[in-house]
């Protein structure tokens, strides 16, 4: 279920966010509950991810991220990590060109290095093929932990610091954002997990500091057209303050629409 704090106040966000990052949470649970091997969950998961994107391109959403797969997950069971990867490489073969077509552009983040030639390969592929398409943003974390991009960029402003390229006194938010991952990204501002959890689980952690956190029961293979729209309509009624009240916010809507009251 979503979050409620602040939920009786109207609000004066956009109606749509710019940014929406999703754990996609459930597919083991979905294959459990009808007696399946934890694989065919993920399969099954990979058709809710192909309609969360065409809807989020319908929509117009400027960037989706989507947490693929965990710095985390390798203590799963080796057989359902292996299946994991073959199913990665899979889908990207079966999808870039499809998501080429619609004018995606395809991005992995995490630490790549740990993956076979193989799946490397395909994801410099279908980074390579979708580069310079000016459609939806689809960003899939993978091998990505949020504790493990800070620390890559702490290790990368120092180098350039020991490199004379910068000096300590210039290092502040902006700065350190622009060493993390989705630096040429809006911060998210809607994060859905689905599954029932409440939790984020290391995603993000830098970038969902004023995200909207919207839970739901359903597993990821289940979340539906519904589902994404009925996230879309609880953003819709937030009031997003970073720090000021609802009365200033408030007062700035009524300054920046003449003639328009708006309660607070």
């Amino acid at each position: 279920m979503p979050t409620d704090t602040d939920s009786d106040i109207p609000s004066t966000a956009d109606a749509r966010p710019r940014h929406i990052a999703v754990i996609m949470d459930g597919n083991g649970r979905w294959a459990n509950k009808r007696h399946m091997p934890r694989a065919a969950g993920h399969k099954a998961g990979v058709n809710a991810t192909r309609r969360i994107v065409e809807n989020s391109a319908r929509y117009g959403i400027e960037a989706l991220t989507i947490f693929a797969f965990s710095s985390e997950n390798w203590q799963r069971p080796e057989k359902e990590v292996s299946s994991l990867m073959s199913l990665f490489v899979s889908t990207i073969a079966a999808e870039v060109k499809k998501l080429h077509k619609k004018n995606v552009r395809v991005q992995f983040i995490g630490d790549r290095t740990r993956f076979s030639d193989k799946l490397q390969a395909s994801i410099n592929e279908s980074e390579a093929l979708t580069a310079a398409n000016t459609g939806l943003k689809l960003n899939i974390a993978a091998n990505y932990g949020g504790r493990w991009d800070i620390v890559h960029a702490c290790r990368n402003i120092l180098e350039s610091v020991q490199g004379g390229e910068l000096s300590a006194d210039e290092i502040d938010e902006s700065l350190f954002s622009r060493y993390l991952s989705l630096q040429d990204m809006p911060e998210p501002d809607l994060l859905i997990r689905t599954g029932g959890e409440q939790r984020i689980s290391n995603f993000l952690i830098w970038q969902l500091a004023y995200a909207e956190l919207y839970f739901t029961d359903a597993l990821w293979p289940d979340f539906a057209d519904n589902d994404f729209q009925a996230a879309l309509d609880w953003y819709a009624g937030r009031q997003r303050r970073f720090g000021k009240t609802g009365q200033q916010l408030a007062q700035e809507n009524t300054a920046s629409t003449p003639g328009r009251q708006v309660s607070s």
